[in-house]
């Protein structure tokens, strides 16, 4: 198994507009059919030293392996979002696992 943890900061973190067009292009990834499960979602209200609460959304995608993962990361959808949306954020930090 594979997955792929991606956190994203906005650029414009009280512009409604931005946030959710950026959460509609993290969804359309949904249908990127190596992908086997998805998870979208903000930060949970959990406030602990050791959390990292600061990002606007993350997305965890599961893999059955890592070829499933480089087919997404060409795929013309994963392309199509980054070329659209790109410009909403001002960071993204991305975890890989094998597990």
């Amino acid at each position: 198994m594979f997955v792929h943890n991606v956190f994203f900061w906005l650029k414009e973190k009280d512009n409604e507009e931005a946030r959710q067009a950026l959460l509609a292009g993290i969804k359309s990834l949904e249908a990127i059919e190596s992908i086997e499960s998805v998870y979208i979602g903000a930060p949970a209200a959990t406030r602990r030293p050791v959390i990292d609460a600061t990002y606007d959304f993350a997305e965890i995608l599961v893999f059955a392996d890592e070829a499933a993962h480089d087919v997404y990361q060409v795929h013309p959808l994963h392309k199509k979002f980054v070329d659209e949306c790109a410009h909403l954020w001002e960071r993204v930090l991305i975890y890989d696992v094998e597990a």
